[in-house]
């Protein structure tokens, strides 16, 4: 493939609508402002995604009926394809499938809840993989799960046996990344924001224009302080 499509990053989004989304914010924060909070999130992703160098961007979407919502937010360079609607595993297994069926040769998916995520380890991610110097690139969350994975080849099975949604997904992923004989690079941890008290870490690290996330910084900010 060309050399832009060597690399594809998948950002897994949804379609803010109020209860729908950010649904551990509220209460105290109101299912709106969730949702408007959210959609911020996503404005800062793709900006600070869409400067990134010599990679694809796809934006794996959900519910099926929110590809114009997507159409018209994102870039006009951005891929479109719609999640499957199952648990977390089985939308990462098809997200990468599609990424390799593409005729990507890495393919990276990251969520849309940390706003503030640096393009930077994207990059360092790509590099690591680039190199051969891991098979498999993971960045932490605090919570016990992770912001982002790489991969070089399909590997289905690295989504098995996995409790999602719990505080053990990071150490179940790696436990099968060594049962499948994968080598690991683990990116620096990163937030990414469920909770009011995320909400709150978010907000006392402080975020100056242009800096990535500094939108929903404020947006949070003002939240914050009206409850």
């Amino acid at each position: 493939p060309p050399r832009e499509r060597r690399f594809v990053l998948i950002i897994f989004v949804k379609e803010p609508v109020p209860g729908e989304v950010k649904t551990r914010l509220s209460p105290p924060i109101s299912p709106q402002a969730a949702a408007r909070l959210y959609g911020q999130f996503l404005e800062d992703v793709l900006e600070e995604m869409a400067r990134l160098p010599e990679i694809t961007i796809a934006l794996a979407y959900t519910p099926e009926s929110a590809r114009p919502f997507f159409h018209n937010l994102a870039p006009p360079e951005f891929l479109l394809v719609a999640q499957a609607t199952a648990d977390l595993g089985e939308r990462l297994i098809q997200a990468c499938d599609w990424g390799f069926s593409q005729g990507f040769e890495t393919v990276l998916i990251r969520n849309s809840d940390s706003p503030d995520l640096p393009g930077s380890l994207i990059v360092e991610a790509k590099k690591v993989l680039e190199s051969g110097r891991a098979q498999v690139v993971l960045g932490p969350c605090p919570d016990g799960g992770y912001y982002l994975v790489g991969l070089k080849s399909f590997q289905p099975q690295l989504f098995q046996r996995i409790t999602w949604s719990s505080p053990t997904v990071l150490t179940d992923t790696l436990a099968q990344a060594e049962r499948l004989g994968l080598t690991v690079h683990l990116l620096p941890s990163w937030l990414d924001i469920d909770t009011v008290a995320d909400l709150q870490a978010f907000v006392r690290s402080p975020k100056t224009r242009p800096s990535p996330g500094w939108r929903s910084h404020r947006l949070a900010q003002d939240l914050l302080a009206g409850l």
